[in-house]
């Protein structure tokens, strides 16, 4: 009886979901496409992905009441309370967000690529070293002396870097071998 009554949303609302798998695939195509053209890491490419496709998955959540009758008040006062609630959760945690949305910047306008040898100028902490990963959260730089430096990616936008070498080889001791 509830399936039969309710038919006409359920094939719209599959209709939307083909719609947005559909958009889900040509945007996850395009950016693949061209990050590899561009030369951005394929770690940066996955997670741009994700990001795409959790916005499509919400715009999905956000429509699908609609297309079941639900009146737009109720939709305020649900999603007004959801969103207090994670606001209150996510001040606990913005420096992850900001981490978040660093990174997101840095996979569109970024100019420097795995291999790029920079000087990041910190007052209390400059570093000098390649670059050997950039991930969601933060940088990877591989110092000259072999250590290992994490970097947060909000830091990198807020500090000025100077590009020493373009495509520096890491290495690591590995060549007497």
């Amino acid at each position: 009886m509830f399936f039969e009554t309710y038919k006409s949303e359920f094939i719209i609302t599959g209709f939307l979901l083909l719609f947005l798998l559909i958009v889900r695939f040509i945007l996850t195509t395009l950016i693949t496409k061209i990050s590899r053209r561009n030369g951005i890491n394929i770690a940066r490419i996955h997670l741009i992905n994700r990001y795409v496709s959790v916005t499509l998955f919400l715009i999905a959540l956000i429509i699908i009441p609609f297309i079941f009758g639900t009146k737009l008040e109720k939709l305020v006062v649900l999603f007004s309370s959801v969103f207090a609630v994670i606001g209150i959760g996510l001040f606990a945690i913005w420096s992850i967000l900001s981490n978040i949305t660093s990174g997101i910047i840095m996979f569109f306008s970024f100019p420097y690529k795995v291999g790029d040898k920079i000087q990041i100028h910190d007052k209390d902490f400059p570093l000098e070293g390649i670059i050997e990963d950039i991930r969601a959260f933060q940088l990877h730089l591989r110092l000259e002396n072999g250590d290992l430096v994490t970097y947060p990616n909000n830091l990198m936008l807020q500090k000025a870097v100077t590009l020493i070498e373009k495509d520096a080889i890491i290495d690591d001791g590995m060549d007497a071998i």
